[in-house]
């Protein structure tokens, strides 16, 4: 769901800071967030508006949000990113902070937020690990496991100093934001947006931030388990490499370790021996870890042509030096080796009229002679498929 700056609103005023907030029937929260927005407004005295974001409440909210003078933006595709991105595309400011309407964020002291924007920081996020949470206000689960873990995988996979992906208070520089295209429509649209940015090189910074128990009688929107997943579905999606290449090759190379270490016979470590078996697994692990591979190329190749992420500095190498004919005869000789060692084994089982062989070295060297026949018309048909991706998506038409 990407929104860009023409479908925006034109600015009524100079409004520097749009202070937005997604709502689903908010009713008994509502007033007292527009009420510590407009003192911090008041207080610092900077150009401001506060902005809500409906998405199709029921109970009330939308009176009592303009009955206290907020700027009501009512947007039906549902969802808590979908709110999140027609509130900021309505929003009149050069910036704007986000934070949910439910008591648990404090927009009276937005103070550290609008200076680091003001310093030129395109987006400013919230950390409630640094800033305190009070009791009762994030569940453990959350608290302990799944806000920390989700965290350190986005700083790992994407090299992002940030501690708390999932704040829901942070501020950023408008027309940046627009110009991301993002698209998520629900709660791992709070990582996308860190994602998206760190992707493209936009700087970020943290403040510390307080988080207190919401003000809701009713449970919140969030739903552990199922939100969770869609954080990290997220997270893995957009790191190829992650998902991909680094797994597929830790299996390749420990799959070819074994395989080598195995090949001359049995193999004893203290009380435990590994023969026959522990080399049939090796080899699977060669070729599931190559297939891996293969698709990990296949999907930045992808990723990076349909512009939703950044080109990668190898890439343009890799394109270059690894064209489809390249790939081919790649392919085709490790095809080759397969045959030729699958015709030894068969000879060796020949030499002794189709009886009784030396079964471990010959069942060895057919083992790998397949994995090289099934990995090398693998990456010939990867080689294909890479080939056809990089065909245009679409021709220029002869004018008429």
């Amino acid at each position: 769901m990407g929104v860009s700056a023409q479908d925006t609103a034109s600015p009524e005023r100079d409004i520097e800071l749009s202070i937005v907030m997604p709502c689903l029937n908010e009713r008994e929260t509502i007033v007292a967030c527009i009420a510590m927005a407009r003192s911090f407004i008041e207080r610092t005295g900077v150009s401001a508006e506060i902005v809500i974001a409906d998405n199709g409440s029921t109970d009330g909210s939308i009176a009592l949000a303009e009955e206290n003078g907020a700027r009501v933006v009512p947007v039906t595709e549902r969802g808590y990113g979908a709110a999140l991105m027609g509130g900021i595309a309505a929003a009149r400011g050069r910036y704007v902070v986000v934070g949910d309407a439910d008591l648990s964020y404090d927009f009276s002291r937005l103070d550290a937020f609008l200076a680091a924007l003001r310093q030129g920081h395109d987006l400013v996020m919230g950390n409630r690990f640094r800033g305190g949470i009070a009791d009762g206000a994030m569940p453990a689960l959350h608290r302990y496991l799944g806000n920390p873990v989700l965290s350190l995988i986005g700083r790992v996979f994407f090299r992002v100093p940030i501690g708390d992906f999932h704040c829901g208070l942070r501020g950023f520089d408008r027309r940046r934001i627009l110009d991301l295209g993002l698209f998520t429509g629900g709660m791992e649209f709070a990582s996308e947006m860190v994602v998206a940015a760190a992707l493209a090189g936009y700087s970020i910074v943290e403040v510390p931030t307080t988080l207190a128990p919401d003000g809701r009688s009713r449970p919140p929107h969030l739903r552990t388990w199922h939100d969770g997943w869609r954080h990290l579905r997220f997270l893995l999606m957009f790191s190829p490499r992650w998902l991909f290449l680094y797994p597929g090759a830790a299996l390749m190379i420990v799959g070819i370790a074994a395989a080598v270490l195995l090949f001359p016979g049995s193999v004893k470590i203290g009380h435990l021996a590994f023969d026959t078996h522990t080399f049939l697994v090796a080899a699977i692990s060669i070729l599931v870890g190559m297939q891996i591979v293969c698709f990990g190329l296949i999907a930045r190749r992808f990723a990076a042509a349909h512009g939703f992420l950044p080109k990668s500095k190898l890439l343009p190498v890799f394109q270059s030096e690894v064209t489809l004919e390249r790939g081919l005869i790649a392919a085709g000789l490790i095809v080759a080796a397969g045959c030729l060692g699958g015709l030894w084994a068969l000879t060796a089982w020949a030499a002794v009229d189709f009886g009784a062989l030396n079964y471990p070295t010959v069942m060895r060297v057919l083992v790998l002679s397949l994995v090289a026949i099934a990995g090398g018309i693998q990456l010939a048909f990867t080689s294909f498929l890479l080939g056809i991706m990089d065909i245009p998506l679409t021709r220029r038409r002869p004018e008429k």
